[in-house]
């Protein structure tokens, strides 16, 4: 049963990745993002995970990431299986504060130079929270932080504005409220909603996980590069 303080949790598991782990994701990751092939996932990539209804994809680029970032879907299978061992070592740690989670999704790897950031967004349970697989949370972890800037954040609110009527389906306890669509930059509503910000910097190697039902972002970097994998935390429970 999926509580709503899961999708509104937030928190940490330091040592997600041992420091051998982090160098080794490195040596796997430092190829791909020096090479010639770079801006195939930086400046010439016209693709994002982010969607918004209506909008074209290069419409949603310019909402959450308006000046850009490095993005890489499919992982090298070596940085994949350290992650996924990291993550099978850290589910009973996970599951004490999110005990719905089940399963990760495959992680991917994003990277932030100068002047680039993601802007304040939810991540949002699914498009029907009545279906399955939902999302509770989603999961990154750095691997260099930026020389200046590039913090993580969460953004939390009491504006009853950010709540629907949507009735809540079997699979979850009650009472359990489910957040409006939309809630990113492109919505009105969304951006002038109040809200209080929490800015965080951990330790490579730390994992943070912050509930689907949260807003979070990370602030611009102004020199260097931020350089994270980022995943969700599912329940495959049906």
């Amino acid at each position: 049963m999926i509580h709503i303080a899961e999708t509104l949790s937030t928190g940490s598991i330091e040592a997600f990745l041992t420091p051998g782990e982090l160098q080794d994701l490195i040596a796997v990751m430092d190829p791909l993002v020096s090479s010639d092939d770079r801006r195939r996932f930086d400046t010439d990539r016209t693709s994002t995970l982010h969607t918004i209804p209506g909008h074209t994809s290069a419409q949603a680029m310019a909402v959450y990431e308006p000046a850009g970032r490095l993005e890489i879907h499919d992982v090298p299978e070596a940085a994949a299986k350290t992650l996924r061992d990291a993550f099978d070592r850290a589910l009973p740690a996970l599951t004490r504060a999110l005990p719905s989670v089940t399963a990760c999704r495959p992680w991917m790897y994003v990277e932030y130079g100068p002047g680039q950031h993601i802007t304040p967004h939810l991540d949002g349970i699914a498009p029907d929270p009545a279906a399955w697989p939902r999302q509770i949370a989603g999961i990154s972890v750095v691997l260099q932080h930026a020389d200046d800037g590039g913090q993580f954040f969460v953004e939390t609110t009491a504006a009853p504005s950010l709540w629907s009527d949507t009735e809540a389906a079997a699979g979850y306890h009650q009472p359990m409220a489910f957040a409006c669509d939309g809630a990113d930059g492109s919505a009105p509503w969304f951006c002038d909603m109040p809200r209080t910000r929490w800015d965080v910097a951990p330790c490579p190697g730390t994992a943070l996980f912050y509930g689907s039902q949260i807003a979070h972002g990370t602030e611009p970097v102004r020199t260097g590069r931020e350089r994270k994998f980022i995943s969700w935390l599912i329940s495959d429970r049906t």
